[in-house]
């Protein structure tokens, strides 16, 4: 249509019913539109709070309120296990706002995980906290690093220490000394420890990865060598007035692919071993690895 046509009559009939159509649906609030339902979160509801199972009796813990309860499903009896107060950090007001928890086997200690910074698709880089149950005595981990750097915080399985991933390298820090212990120091952009490059993460959903033994004495882990893979470039233009490029290690079809290994590396430290996989390291996947009991 040229700029100077005037409008036919029956397109100004049907443009008049659908002004006044929408008109209608904006002034009656009792019908459902796709806006209400999912543009304005009117009929969002609150997410359940997460659970855990009580590895010694009968009984799950919750967060209500920033308070840590046990409840009995069979009775329904609720109790606190940690008041609000426990939770707050010296010289902070109000208390850490956990997005996940796990205990020690002995449900003497709460591993924390606050803060959360997303890497790639879900949020698993934070802040990590301990707390003793029964003392209240609450210690953030991590030693010198910055806010929210530390991804996949794990108890080891006698709850003494808990292991990390940081800048691509693995960690273990004693809970009580706090001494923190690199387990890798070759992490880089291109060298990654305990944690997954990109086309790992998206096709086999690799993120946490390192396991510790079921004694406690080693860690099991992968690492990606993304040396000479090819870059994939993501233009941000709405981020601010100049646009942000990301680039990370994405092969395309029949290029090279990240090379991936499994080590095994003493849990206070020392030298990795590597497994004896078949192949070449470039042209297989290790979509899963663990220890037997």
């Amino acid at each position: 249509m040229t700029r100077d046509r005037k409008m036919t009559p029956w397109a100004l009939v049907v443009l008049t019913a659908c002004l006044a159509a929408c008109g209608t649906l904006r002034a009656d609030e009792s019908l459902l539109t796709v806006n209400r339902l999912f543009g304005t979160g009117e009929f969002a509801t609150d997410p359940l709070p997460a659970r855990r199972w009580s590895k010694k009796s009968s009984t799950y813990f919750t967060l209500e309120k920033s308070e840590l309860v046990r409840l009995d499903p069979a009775t329904g009896k609720k109790e606190v296990v940690a008041p609000a107060a426990a939770f707050v950090p010296k010289d902070a007001k109000e208390p850490l706002k956990v997005e996940a928890y796990e205990f020690s086997a002995d449900e003497s200690k709460l591993l924390l995980f606050t803060n959360s910074q997303r890497v790639w698709r879900r949020n698993t880089r934070g802040d990590c906290w301990v707390l003793d149950v029964a003392g209240g005595k609450l210690r953030k981990l991590g030693g010198d690093a910055a806010p929210s750097s530390l991804m996949f915080a794990t108890l080891s399985p006698d709850g003494t220490r808990v292991a990390f991933v940081r800048d691509n390298n693995i960690y273990v820090q004693d809970v009580d000394s706090l001494t923190v212990t690199p387990l890798t120091t070759d992490g880089s952009k291109t060298l990654i420890n305990g944690t997954s490059d990109w086309v790992n993460e998206e096709e086999l959903d690799l993120r946490n990865c390192f396991r510790w033994s079921p004694d406690g004495k080693h860690v099991l882990f992968w690492q990606f060598d993304t040396a000479g893979v090819a870059e994939f470039h993501l233009v941000d233009n709405v981020v601010s007035k100049s646009p942000k490029v990301t680039s990370f290690a994405y092969p395309k079809v029949g290029e090279k692919n990240s090379a991936t290994r499994l080590g095994v590396i003493p849990a206070g430290g020392g030298k990795v071993r590597w497994l004896d996989l078949p192949g070449d390291p470039r042209e297989h996947y290790l979509p899963h690895a663990d220890w037997t009991p």
